[in-house]
């Protein structure tokens, strides 16, 4: 287990250290880092993580933040938001939870003349002690040591206050999983207080360029074709991965230059289910399962994108109207990331879950017409 103790001094040897590398670099960055040690609560959103609740979990999210300068339509559309990397490390205060760490890209989007910052990042986690039957069984919150990791920051912020230097207030939610890659995944949610500093890596503030934007926009109905994949495992501990297909078809209609509408159907190949539906039929003989019944589902959903250049944000709520073996709710929901290597082909990364459950995280490629 890595072992790390976060104090006041740790804090601002790693701020200092942020700031040592802007010094000697002449040219502008158009950038900034940001600095925020955090203190919280693990909240108890299933009670199946009561008995690893034991503490206030502590850390820090050291960020560098590219700045956006008007150069492309969409960053006056938004605000002239940032994007860029974060760096992440919790102790969660118990011994069974281990240490995590996480690396994410994100996006701040600010509001109230830039003193409102909202951050929502998206990444990767490494826990330090992962669920293990034998050494750690306590830990039913992360079945694997490589998990998905989902934050999100409201803060005050303030640039520039003394020279180059800020400050930065706020809460965070910070969301670890694996998506049900491997059984157990209860998972963890952490609610934080931060607070930290910011420095601006170029000496003189960024001046934007603002443009004037034709309001008038107007786009046909496009269609399009997306085939998902990757491997998940049921609830129950032990019952092995299996892969799993999907493909999708649904028509998008652009509502103004940010937005675009959904309606679509899913046909999901998940084999899972059929270890699933065989244990369900053996052990619980009151369900009246065959054991034999088909596999396969069927769904429909409505949904939302919204475009940041080649970068778009999926959110899509979506119906079984067929699915022979019941698993979870018949209501699903995916959000996920959608990149456009050029105007017709993308690439999609998306979690599916039922409700707060998640099911499955899908990589996938796709063609808009």
């Amino acid at each position: 287990m890595v072992c790390m103790t976060l104090d006041q001094r740790t804090f601002s040897l790693l701020f200092m250290l942020c700031v040592a590398l802007a010094f000697g670099q002449g040219e502008r960055r158009n950038s900034y880092v940001d600095l925020s040690y955090f203190h919280g609560h693990i909240l108890e959103h299933n009670p199946d993580i009561l008995h690893l609740i034991t503490g206030h979990p502590n850390g820090f999210i050291l960020s560098w933040n590219k700045k956006t300068d008007g150069s492309k339509e969409w960053h006056q559309l938004y605000n002239y938001p940032d994007y860029g990397v974060s760096l992440t490390y919790q102790d969660l205060k118990n011994e069974a939870l281990g240490e995590n760490f996480g690396l994410y890209a994100h996006y701040n989007f600010y509001f109230l003349n830039r003193k409102l910052m909202f951050r929502i990042g998206q990444g990767l986690g490494l826990t330090t002690n992962p669920y293990d039957k034998l050494e750690n069984f306590r830990n039913n919150a992360y079945g694997t040591r490589l998990l998905s990791s989902t934050y999100m920051m409201l803060n005050y912020s303030q640039k520039r206050i003394i020279d180059r230097l800020g400050v930065n207030l706020g809460i965070s939610l910070i969301h670890y999983s694996n998506a049900n890659v491997r059984a157990p995944n209860t998972s963890t949610n952490s609610l934080v207080l931060n607070f930290g500093a910011n420095y601006d890596l170029d000496e003189d503030p960024l001046v934007v360029k603002v443009q004037q934007l034709d309001k008038r926009f107007s786009e046909p109905v496009r269609y399009n074709f997306v085939f998902r994949a990757g491997v998940n495992e049921s609830d129950i501990v032990g019952s092995g991965q299996f892969p799993f297909y999907i493909g999708s078809f649904y028509a998008d209609k652009r509502i103004n230059r940010k937005s675009a509408l959904q309606l679509g159907a899913d046909v999901f190949f998940s084999d899972f289910l059929i270890e699933y539906n065989r244990y369900r039929a053996a052990a619980y003989p009151e369900e009246n399962r065959t054991g034999l019944e088909d596999y396969r589902r069927v769904g429909v959903f409505a949904g939302h994108e919204l475009f940041l250049g080649k970068v778009s944000m999926l959110s899509q709520l979506g119906y079984y109207v067929y699915a022979p073996v019941s698993y979870d709710t018949e209501v699903y929901l995916r959000l996920g990331i959608k990149y456009y290597l050029n105007d017709h082909f993308f690439a999609v990364a998306t979690l599916k879950s039922h409700w707060a459950k998640a099911e499955a995280v899908e990589f996938g490629v796709g063609y808009r017409l």
